[in-house]
């Protein structure tokens, strides 16, 4: 495990930086196609539940039997549920508001939000990549596909009302960068301790967070800007991947 461990802070610092690229798409490209941000956002939410169900939960249960990996996919659900409510953020909002200058307090709450959100994404990417560094890549680009409209969402209403497009990049990126922020904090109060049954028991609440994720937010979104028909395709196409990804891995 210790081998992955300068590995597993690199994905989560990349994944996190996505919010960053999303701001940049923003001003690059102000009217994005939202059939792809679709299919991005399904894709992305296939291979995390493929990974949270066939590989981790099932991983999980191997070592910490059905009961406890019940209990802590569970218990990932529930948290992500009570953050999610303790600390709402907002996503893409489709349409500018005509009163720029509204936005600005809304703009820090949101990215507050979303750097509060990222936190538990971060120690989910870094959990998993210290358990196996092959999944952990997939992971991580996921986690980065979900990242880039965040980062819309959190830089455009900000310049919007600031009418600064540097600032309003740097405080998206900074938001991001509470991912690996949560990556050191999983490492710090877990790597001391670490075995495999407590490495087990934490990759099932990972899994929780990260079906939770996909249902709340990923699937919703994609669903809202742009196509069911194409969400789905990308979840079909996100089993797919990491499917023929997993059996490849078991090929000697």
């Amino acid at each position: 495990m210790s081998e992955n461990l300068a590995a597993a802070l690199l994905l989560t610092l990349l994944a996190g930086s996505a919010t960053g690229i999303g701001s940049l798409i923003s001003y690059i490209v102000p009217r994005p196609d939202m059939r792809y941000l679709s299919l991005s956002l399904g894709f992305a939410s296939g291979v995390m539940i493929y990974v949270a169900f066939v590989d981790l939960f099932c991983g999980s249960r191997e070592v910490a039997g059905l009961a406890y990996s019940n209990l802590f996919f569970i218990t990932g659900v529930l948290l992500m549920y009570i953050l999610d409510h303790a600390v709402p953020h907002i996503h893409i909002n489709g349409q500018a508001d005509a009163h720029c200058s509204t936005l600005y307090r809304s703009s820090i709450m949101s990215a507050i939000g979303i750097a509060i959100h990222n936190l538990p994404e971060g120690m989910a990417v870094a959990l998993v990549s210290l358990s196996d560094i092959h999944l952990g890549v997939p992971i991580a680009l996921a986690i980065a596909i979900h990242n880039i409209p965040e980062g819309i969402a959190c830089s455009v209403p900000f310049y919007c009302a600031t009418n600064k497009r540097g600032r309003s990049c740097l405080i998206s990126f900074a938001a991001g960068m509470t991912e690996p922020l949560g990556a050191v904090l999983a490492l710090l109060l877990l790597y001391p301790f670490l075995n495999q049954w407590i490495l087990s028991a934490a990759l099932a609440l990972v899994s929780g967070i990260m079906v939770f994720i996909c249902i709340d937010e990923l699937i919703p979104i994609a669903n809202r800007y742009g196509s069911e028909h194409l969400t789905n395709l990308g979840i079909i196409a996100g089993f797919a991947v990491m499917m023929i990804g997993l059996v490849l891995m078991e090929v000697p």
